[in-house]
């Protein structure tokens, strides 16, 4: 069994992942017994080509293409099924280490075993910080908004954008980052397929929660995060976005939250023209029919 499998997803942007599994091999102590486990998310030819051509030889990194895209959690649980080890690291493609992070948090999981789940403290191509960790979207945050939570109770909902230098123990973490308890993934069943792109992490973390397991940011670990290199911005993807968001609220926080939250979001965005395209996935509700997951076709070369 391996101390560590690193699970990363490539969709169309093979000349990140190349950066980012070099950047595991140069930042990783030759102490760890890992592995890294590469899952090609239906990209077009060209760029999987290109990361197949230039894909390392080394026995303990392998590449495995899928036939049709099955989106975040899809593709890491794709991966996930080739893992032999204690830990799995679900890594971005555009998250490059910049310290031992993998001997880092092994080093804290080890001596912490209620911990399920930790990430890195993630700084953008500036070196500048960016958060890492969330506080749970309900009730509170859509009404007070993240600000006033973080004065009025500070120990209850930490700064995201502070620095620390301790262990932190968080709502839930950065997807981009997901150093889990292998123990614990299996506990909860792993990902939620039925989720295409976005709010995976706050699902995961509360049902992580629910069964006993903390989440937490240890800061000694750090990543650049260069942000949205596979998914980008468009009105489909933040459409996804609501789409995933309701789903996960209705299926953790009970039908009376979802339908509060489903009216506070129809009012909210009704004043907002600009994202008037939105409205009919929030008044329809988690239209899973509506996911850009029922718009993937399959591809066998």
């Amino acid at each position: 069994m391996h101390d560590i499998a690193v699970i990363l997803i490539n969709y169309n942007s093979s000349k990140y992942t190349l950066e980012c599994i070099n950047a595991v091999y140069k930042h990783t102590s030759s102490a760890l017994n890992i592995q890294i486990i590469v899952v090609d998310n239906n990209s077009v030819q060209a760029d999987y080509n290109n990361l197949k051509t230039n894909f390392p030889d080394k026995s303990n990194c392998t590449l495995h293409r899928s036939i049709i895209n099955t989106g975040f959690g899809g593709g890491n649980m794709h991966g996930a099924q080739y893992a032999n080890a204690e830990y799995l690291l679900f890594l971005n493609n555009d998250a490059m280490l910049l310290n031992d992070c993998l001997s880092i948090l092994k080093t804290y999981m080890d001596a912490h075993p209620k911990v399920g789940v930790c990430t890195a403290q993630n700084y953008d191509d500036n070196n500048q910080l960016v958060p890492s960790f969330d506080h749970n979207k309900g009730l509170r945050r859509l009404l007070l908004g993240r600000g006033y939570l973080e004065k009025s109770n500070p120990k209850r909902y930490p700064k995201r954008k502070a620095s620390y230098s301790e262990p932190l123990e968080v709502d839930w973490v950065n997807g981009a980052f997901l150093f889990f308890r292998c123990a614990a993934f299996e506990v909860i069943g792993g990902f939620d397929t039925t989720i295409f792109l976005y709010w995976e992490e706050m699902d995961v973390c509360h049902r992580l929660k629910k069964a006993g397991y903390s989440t937490w940011l240890i800061s000694e670990a750090k990543i650049l995060h260069y942000q949205g290199v596979s998914t980008g911005t468009s009105k489909p993807i933040s459409n996804e976005s609501y789409i995933s968001y309701l789903y996960v609220i209705k299926k953790n926080r009970g039908y009376l939250k979802y339908l509060i939250i489903k009216s506070y979001l129809t009012l909210a965005i009704s004043i907002k023209p600009k994202k008037w395209y939105l409205l009919p996935t929030i008044i329809k509700g988690n239209a899973l029919t509506s996911s850009l997951k029922q718009q993937q076709k399959i591809r066998y070369v």
